[in-house]
């Protein structure tokens, strides 16, 4: 294991150095991403980063708390109806957004209306339970619901609850992600495609006493030696997904400090089932390849030889300690025997090819080197084709990839994991993959707000899901961001954000 170990990271590391601007000013923070976030509008964007910088930009009707509690942010006080299906939401006043359009209800109403009705809304899913809104007044809103749908509050503290100008949302149309307009803390200032997107403080925020840098820029940076290197020149002032390769190196520099959370989401493979001309291919037309390529890898020896052992072997949307995994379907070990077995079965004994799309950044390449190794042993043979993730993200809900490499950060509800991935018309269903069983289980957990039953619910779709293999599970990782050790204040948060509130820079 020790020289597999070895012999893949020397073939796989490797980095090159990029210069960035003059060392920052303290009052402007500079935050390095993995990727370039995708359009910045909440209705239509996907991407992680994409949500670090609407932590920023765009406040929502709730947030979380490090331990996953919901508490208030844009709402400041809520109540359910004795039959569950009708929330009153009491709303924050003196709240504006950056354009001078005040928060109020009727704000919220039209916000969900947008999310519900606009064409490119990737929301619908998300808010399907909402039947209709009542403005009770000027701060008081009540969302009457379908049923009762136990999830609704914990979408509302994503991307479904952050809340948009209306005024400016109505007159920018789909375009509205080119100068969005929110009520967060800062303001859109400017964005240069794969070089930086930077917001400036608003004076007029509700909370302004707890923000104290005077602009944030966010910069793509996709490999993450390269990160780190300018971590500790002083071009960024942090960074977010440290490389766990990366870690001891970290630690042993006394100008960086170093924090960690164990993520809610996933990283795999996600396989075109019936997503256009591309979807009818062997690996979207039988389950038997599919099934093979999970026999063939060693999640185990992944996390050691790419991750160092530093996060979890996985094979569901939730990680093995989470109380909503199936037990009953443990990460399965490396079997090649079986896996051949399956692609013969499958009419392929001599073998098979597999296109894989990947994000163009260390980690995910790496990760796919190391499967394209393993399954080679199998008779399964992968080509990588390296994309710049916003570009795979658009290539894949066109249905234009045959499997792609992509994960998901999570979400407080095991509902925001799995519902809008595997239903029929999910709003991220880019497989097009569609069972009403699985449809029926998924609904059925979204309307009860007993655990038990809940539970129940999702066994029983991960039965029907761990054969189907629309997705199939790799890891788990652990959020790890580094900064530099004059940043005082950041919190860890399991959801991977950086929340911005109470932070500053010793000088």
């Amino acid at each position: 294991m020790t020289h597999l170990k070895s012999s893949l990271l020397a073939a796989l590391l490797g980095a090159t150095s990029v210069g960035l601007a003059a060392p920052a000013m303290a009052a402007d923070l500079r935050i390095a991403l993995q990727s370039d976030a995708d359009v910045l509008d909440p209705d239509q964007s996907r991407t992680f980063v994409g949500r670090i910088v609407y932590t920023a930009l765009c406040d929502k009707l709730v947030d979380i708390t490090p331990d996953l509690e919901i508490i208030p942010q844009l709402a400041t006080g809520w109540s359910w109806s004795d039959d569950g299906t009708a929330l009153t939401m009491t709303l924050r006043e003196g709240v504006v957004f950056h354009d001078g359009t005040p928060f109020d209800a009727q704000a919220v109403a039209d916000n969900i209306t947008r999310s519900q009705t606009m064409e490119a809304s990737r929301r619908k899913s998300e808010l399907k339970s909402i039947a209709s809104t009542e403005v009770l007044g000027s701060h008081e809103i009540k969302l009457n619901l379908t049923a009762p749908d136990a999830t609704l509050l914990a979408q509302l503290a994503d991307r479904a609850g952050m809340m948009v100008s209306p005024t400016a949302a109505t007159a920018a149309g789909a375009d509205f992600g080119l100068n969005p307009v929110c009520s967060g803390p800062f303001a859109f200032g400017e964005r240069v495609a794969q070089d930086r997107i930077v917001l400036n403080k608003f004076a007029d925020y509700w909370n302004a006493d707890q923000i104290h840098f005077d602009s944030v820029t966010y910069l793509p940076i996709p490999d993450t030696t390269v990160r780190l290197a300018n971590l500790q020149s002083g071009d960024i002032d942090m960074l977010e997904r440290l490389a766990a390769t990366d870690l001891a190196q970290a630690k042993s520099d006394d100008g960086i400090q170093v924090e960690s959370a164990i993520s809610l989401g996933y990283q795999g493979i996600t396989f075109n089932i019936n997503n256009g001309e591309k979807g009818d291919n062997p690996w979207g037309n039988d389950k038997r390849l599919r099934q093979a390529l999970s026999y063939a890898i060693d999640r185990e020896a992944i996390n050691q030889v790419v991750f160092d052992g530093a996060f979890a072997a996985g094979n569901q949307p939730v990680p093995p300690n989470s109380p909503w995994y199936n037990s009953n379907h443990p990460v399965p070990a490396r079997d090649l025997d079986k896996a051949r077995a399956l692609l013969a079965e499958a009419g392929y004994p001599d073998g098979i090819d597999l296109e894989v799309q990947v994000p163009n950044t260390t980690v995910p390449l790496q990760l796919m080197q190391v499967v394209q190794a393993m399954a080679a042993e199998a008779g399964i043979n992968i080509t990588i084709t390296s994309k710049e993730f916003a570009t795979l993200l658009a290539d894949q809900s066109a249905g234009d990839y045959q499997a792609s490499q992509i994960g998901w950060s999570g979400r407080v509800d095991p509902d925001g994991n799995n519902h809008q991935f595997v239903t029929t018309n999910g709003g991220i269903n880019d497989s097009e993959y569609s069972n009403a069983d699985v449809d029926r289980l998924m609904n059925a957990a979204r309307a009860s707000n007993d655990i038990a039953e809940r539970k129940a619910s999702y066994d029983a779709a991960r039965d029907i899901l761990n054969e189907d293999l629309p997705r199939m599970m790799i890891y788990h990782q652990t959020w790890i961001w580094a900064l530099d050790d004059s940043i005082k204040g950041f919190v860890p948060y399991p959801d991977g954000m950086i929340r911005l509130e109470g932070m500053m820079k010793d000088e």
